[in-house]
């Protein structure tokens, strides 16, 4: 069953090695999409583009995640996580895709945070 289960991983591993696109596609989706991934000479870069809908103007709300201390018991509860508007930002240019710049318009926001539009 042990072995089943690491030659299905390993085929996995292969398949998305094997597709470089197909694996930034998935690390688009799952990992960085809505999120702050870096400040340049430019401003800063938010891994939110074309494919998401994005467009020029559009203001962000921006979120940093916490962990908060909380119970710990054997039914395997995990971490209290909450979400803390720190500010706003708005999308000057949109360069791919997947990324584009934006302007801080409020508050301070950092690499990592997590960026969404306003509804």
């Amino acid at each position: 069953m042990l072995k089943k289960k690491i030659t299905l991983a390993l085929a996995g591993i292969a398949l998305l090695a094997a597709t470089p696109s197909l694996a930034q596609g998935i690390g688009h989706s799952f990992f960085m999409r809505g999120s702050i991934v870096d400040t340049d000479a430019t401003g800063t870069v938010v891994c939110v583009g074309k494919a998401d809908g994005a467009t020029v103007g559009q203001v962000l709300d921006v979120y940093r995640v916490t962990t908060l201390p909380g119970p710990s018991s054997s039914k395997g509860t995990g971490p209290i996580y909450r979400r803390e508007l720190v500010g706003k930002v708005t999308i000057d240019h949109i360069f791919d895709d997947h990324f584009a710049h934006v302007s801080v318009t409020d508050g301070t926001p950092a690499k990592h945070d997590i960026v969404e539009l306003k509804n």
